[in-house]
């Protein structure tokens, strides 16, 4: 006798383009005819530009470039935020580099720490209040 068998495989269905979400859950955002990396960082900027048009900071920018370098070889880039001047109540600004953050990871606390040896910044970090 000569059995024969018929098998037939399911595979799944995988889409052409599989979007990985944020491990970090944070969504990017359409707000201000800009893009954001997540909803908090939109809504600092609604908060800056408001702070911004009040005269309390000044020269506001975003997503700007800083590369950090040792020894005239480049290691990496750190994209700040914002950065934006500060008005003191006793007239004087004071530079203030941005990050919105959620989650402080490896890699920010390391840049974070070269910022401030390289360049001598020290990044402030904004924060959503928690309910």
């Amino acid at each position: 006798c000569h059995y024969t068998t018929s098998m037939t495989y399911k595979y799944p269905i995988i889409p052409k383009k599989t979007r990985r979400p944020n491990k970090y859950f944070a969504k990017k955002t359409l707000a201000f005819g800009l893009k954001f990396d997540s909803k908090w960082e939109s809504e600092r900027w609604g908060q800056l530009k408001a702070m911004e048009k009040a005269g309390v900071v000044t020269e506001l920018e975003r997503q700007v470039r800083y590369t950090l370098s040792i020894n005239d070889i480049k290691i990496c880039d750190y994209v700040a935020d914002f950065r934006y001047l500060q008005q003191d109540e006793d007239g004087f600004s004071k530079l203030i580099v941005e990050d919105a953050k959620g989650v402080l990871t490896p890699e920010f606390k390391l840049k974070q720490k070269m910022m401030k040896a390289i360049h001598g910044i020290d990044i402030h970090l904004s924060y959503k209040n928690k309910r």
